[in-house]
């Protein structure tokens, strides 16, 4: 049976409240409608678990709060209303909003379970929601590094500490989770094969290694390949693409200079740098 999204699974915001339900039972909350300006997407959850805690969240606490005691109450799934148009006139929202949010108290627990399991197996999942469109769950962000030195490192521990699966490849002889080989496309397990939810950058000074890796990674799946390098390692690296007719596909596909900040010069700015292009085009695919 395939597990649900537990740990080591990467957990991430917007599943935290599926996955709680799934885990622990409990009621479910989800945005189904948007009027004016909010600070979180439609299809954004809550969980409240049997407990009393909760997982997810929507503002700042006082909406939490009474959604808390929705779900106490019991009784069947309903759609309430809350902000500009609400009979709940102590909970205002910013900016003159107003959201609809479904409460169901008990949630359907094996479609929560299966749910979890296919994200699991880094598939997209949907649930039902009473609404004419499903909830739509796409699987968590991952990244492969592939390179050497202190960039890489830094990268690492930066993506980690956001709660981002990570996987290192390095040169043979120095610490990371694979060894690469000079000349060959790195050798990953069968379960890190690059998909629309993993992206991938090469972090390399001596860029001779990146001449495999690099029309390698473009050929995956991968939602984003970026490269580390200055003007004449791109100018050559776009040479070489094009010798192996990928050169106008590859130069669109390949985030060079990486990162938002075009010169970085510190490895913690370059990782910043790098890390928030990746999150902000992980975030384009969730719409």
């Amino acid at each position: 049976m395939t597990p649900l999204c537990a740990p080591p699974c990467p957990m991430d915001d917007d599943h935290a409240a599926l996955t709680a339900v799934a885990l622990h039972g409990g009621g479910l909350c989800t945005v189904t409608r948007i009027d004016g300006s909010w600070s979180r997407r439609l299809g954004a959850q809550l969980a409240v678990l049997p407990d009393g805690t909760t997982a997810g969240s929507l503002a700042d606490g006082c909406l939490e709060r009474a959604l808390a005691e929705e779900v106490r109450a019991g009784g069947p799934a309903r759609v309430l209303r809350y902000g500009e148009g609400s009979p709940f006139v102590d909970i205002r929202l910013p900016c003159g909003s107003g959201i609809e949010v479904r409460i169901d108290p008990a949630p359907d627990a094996p479609a929560l379970a299966a749910a979890c399991a296919t994200l699991a197996r880094r598939e997209a999942a949907e649930l039902a929601i009473g609404t004419d469109q499903p909830r739509r769950y796409l699987p968590s962000l991952r990244l492969i590094l592939l390179g050497s030195g202190p960039e890489l490192a830094t990268l690492a521990r930066l993506a980690a500490a956001q709660g981002i699966a990570v996987m290192v490849g390095t040169p043979k002889g120095e610490p990371g989770d694979i060894a690469l080989s000079l000349g060959q496309s790195p050798i990953l397990p069968a379960d890190w094969a690059p998909d629309a939810w993993t992206a991938i950058a090469v972090l390399f000074h001596d860029h001779e290694w990146e001449r495999t890796l690099i029309p390698w990674a473009l050929g995956t799946g991968a939602f984003y390949v970026g490269a580390q390098g200055g003007a004449k390692a791109r100018a050559n690296r776009l040479v070489h693409l094009g010798e192996l007719g990928l050169g106008d596909a590859a130069a669109a596909r390949l985030h060079s200079p990486i990162g938002l900040i075009p010169a970085a010069r510190t490895p913690s700015v370059l990782a910043l740098s790098v890390l928030a292009e990746v999150v902000a085009a992980y975030e384009a695919l969730l719409g």
